[in-house]
């Protein structure tokens, strides 16, 4: 609230005018003892304290609703992110899937089931996402950060995953034939009963992934992975996996 001074009673007409030296001065002298009237009057009325109180109050009103919907905005901007997800379900590119995915996950809002097969989603950050059952077939998520992700049971066929961040990732039971892992760290990655079958793993960091209970190995390329697990390699090209070094495949 604004501190308001009061103004002492102005001198009387006949003062100020008998101390005014030149009487072309006269009515500028005038104005100026109106003002000092008009400015006395109105620090001393009671009337102007109410509005400012009235207008603090409409502050502290303002802000109180402004946490009190913060929910609602919430929601409606989760429903939007989701409405971008759905609108551009089944077509390539962004379409501003990217800044819609980080947004809900940001938010912790579990992403299960999302369809984003055949987008483009270069340089995605999903950490610590929830996407069981999701597809993300033939989609390209190159150099994406997946780390601690769970896509298990999800459709993830012919994705792009070069040079993915998917460190601990859970793909158990996921469907991973034909995926591009080129250079990515599958550090301490889950892929029990996954398929890879046809998928390219060259020159990924397998280092700790839980690889026992593959699925398929069946013409999955490992060439020159890093870290691979003690008789991972042996048991892999004992189960159809190749080497090929070459970009031939």
């Amino acid at each position: 609230m604004r501190l308001r001074l009061r103004t002492k009673r102005p001198t009387p007409w006949s003062d100020y005018r008998n101390n005014t030296r030149h009487r072309w001065a006269i009515p500028f002298v005038a104005i100026e003892w109106l003002c000092e009237w008009v400015a006395h009057f109105l620090s001393n009325w009671s009337f102007l304290d109410i509005l400012d109180y009235v207008r603090s109050l409409g502050v502290i009103v303002v802000v109180v609703f402004y946490f009190y919907q913060s929910n609602d905005r919430v929601t409606v901007r989760h429903y939007q992110a989701w409405q971008v997800i759905n609108t551009a379900q089944g077509k390539g590119g962004n379409g501003g899937r990217i800044e819609a995915l980080e947004e809900l996950n940001l938010d912790r809002v579990p992403l299960v089931g999302v369809d984003v097969s055949g987008a483009f989603l270069q340089g995605l950050h999903l950490e610590k996402g929830n996407l069981a059952r999701s597809n993300l077939n033939a989609a390209d998520v190159r150099d994406a950060d997946l780390r601690s992700t769970d896509l298990r049971g999800s459709d993830l066929r012919s994705a792009n995953f070069r040079g993915c961040h998917c460190v601990k990732v859970s793909f158990k039971g996921s469907a991973l034939d034909g995926a591009d892992f080129w250079g990515a760290d599958l550090s301490g990655a889950d892929l029990t009963d996954a398929n890879l079958a046809d998928a390219d793993l060259r020159g990924a960091d397998l280092l700790g992934i839980v690889w026992k209970h593959i699925k398929s190995l069946k013409m999955t390329n490992i060439a020159n992975v890093r870290n691979p697990p003690e008789g991972f390699v042996s048991w892999a090209l004992h189960e159809g996996a190749v080497q090929d070094d070459s970009d031939s495949q």
